[in-house]
């Protein structure tokens, strides 16, 4: 993976210091569960072979990944927002507050953030987006596994808590199987609300 591609000089010269924060989340799109966004800062001193957006990775390689970006990363802080911040304030909203949350929980101030996708909230640091930046940039790379390991060991133990919905193999995405299930067994107190299939079956069960 090319790690400095596409960005600016001075910002590869950040990036080389060990200064900037990468950015990502997992769970934007799922009808269950926090949505979990993660922040590192990479040690130029001990670069991690292997880094790649999350969903080109394997299980096995994320964890071992996860393992190895915990050991060696300068520093790593997770952000989450709930259920009920979702419904509330919205999934984009509740990413950014996440994301801000994940920024403020590091051990190491940045000075510049980079976050994958094409828009950033205001973290009082500079920041910038990089589109697809979880395959560009070594340190979005690594905040996107640790983020999706996080959120995919949640969902297996919320699917050992409600074993019928097997959220373990969906990970709460809308599938088939999980719109099935909600129709044979209605929702649990993780579900987000707000989204379309959660408030249809709330509507025709309690309205």
């Amino acid at each position: 993976m090319t790690i400095y591609r596409d960005l600016l000089p001075e910002q590869a010269q950040l990036l080389g210091q060990g200064l900037v924060a990468g950015v990502d989340e997992v769970g934007r799109g799922p009808l269950v569960g926090d949505v979990v966004t993660a922040a590192v800062i990479l040690d130029p001193a001990n670069p991690i072979a292997g880094l790649n957006d999350s969903k080109k990775l394997s299980e096995k390689k994320r964890d071992g990944l996860f393992d190895t970006i915990m050991a060696n990363a300068l520093a790593v802080s997770v952000g989450r927002a709930s259920p009920a911040e979702i419904d509330e304030l919205n999934i984009l909203h509740a990413t950014m507050l996440a994301m801000q949350r994940a920024v403020a929980g590091l051990s190491v101030t940045p000075i510049r953030i980079l976050v994958d996708g094409n828009r950033t909230p205001d973290f009082g640091i500079e920041a910038d987006a990089v589109i697809k930046g979880d395959g560009l940039i070594a340190c979005i790379s690594a905040a996107s596994i640790i983020a999706k390991v996080i959120r995919d060991r949640e969902m297996a133990e919320l699917d050992s808590k409600y074993p019928q919905f097997a959220f373990a193999k969906h990970k709460g995405y809308p599938t088939k199987a999980h719109f099935e299930a909600i129709a044979a067994h209605g929702i649990v107190p993780e579900h987000r609300r707000s989204f379309r299939p959660v408030k249809e079956w709330l509507e025709r069960h309690q309205g």
